[in-house]
């Protein structure tokens, strides 16, 4: 499991600060990372072929189900993944967040948001247990890199620009 280091992918459903909620019950930090398949060819292609290896070194049964790996095509998901490759990370422990400086974030500064752009490392693992087997992605780090259209349903930065001021004076809302 050796890290893999994303440069400048936008970022998707970000529980980085408290763990993501599924059904009722808390999961895990998590992530999802987009990959422009243009601007990201050399790490799509290093992401492939460290998979391959990993389903190789998994004989005699290689072959897993793409709802099975933690790297899709995202022209076969939501709208806004048309045109990139999405991974999805995860970790139990709380992940590093920094901002360009490399000084921390926290979810209060908000900062970070579903759309803006990031650096991030990740790793992939092999699950082999009683929940089935899977390539799955791991979380260790995320560094914000530029602000980017927000996701409309995963989130958005909000700012004082978005409020009028008020008068005390006008009372019609």
């Amino acid at each position: 499991m050796s890290n893999i280091k994303l440069k400048n992918v936008r970022l998707s459903f970000p529980f980085l600060f408290r763990k993501a909620v599924h059904k009722g019950k808390e999961t895990k930090y998590e992530s999802t990372f987009l990959l422009d398949k243009k601007e990201h060819a050399d790490a799509i292609k290093a992401i492939n072929a460290e998979i391959a290896a990993m389903l190789l070194e998994h004989k005699p049964n290689p072959k897993l189900t793409s709802d099975k790996i933690c790297f899709k095509d995202g022209d076969d998901g939501r709208e806004e993944y048309a045109g990139c490759m999405v991974f999805k990370a995860s970790n139990n422990s709380r992940p590093m967040v920094i901002n360009k400086d490399k000084s921390p974030i926290t979810q209060d500064d908000n900062i970070i948001y579903s759309g803006c752009y990031v650096n991030c490392i990740v790793s992939l693992w092999y699950q082999n247990n009683d929940f089935g087997k899977r390539i799955n992605g791991s979380l260790s780090a995320v560094q914000f890199a530029k602000d980017g259209e927000p996701f409309v349903d995963g989130g958005s930065k909000a700012s004082v620009d978005d409020f009028d001021v008020i008068d005390d004076d006008n009372d019609s809302f």
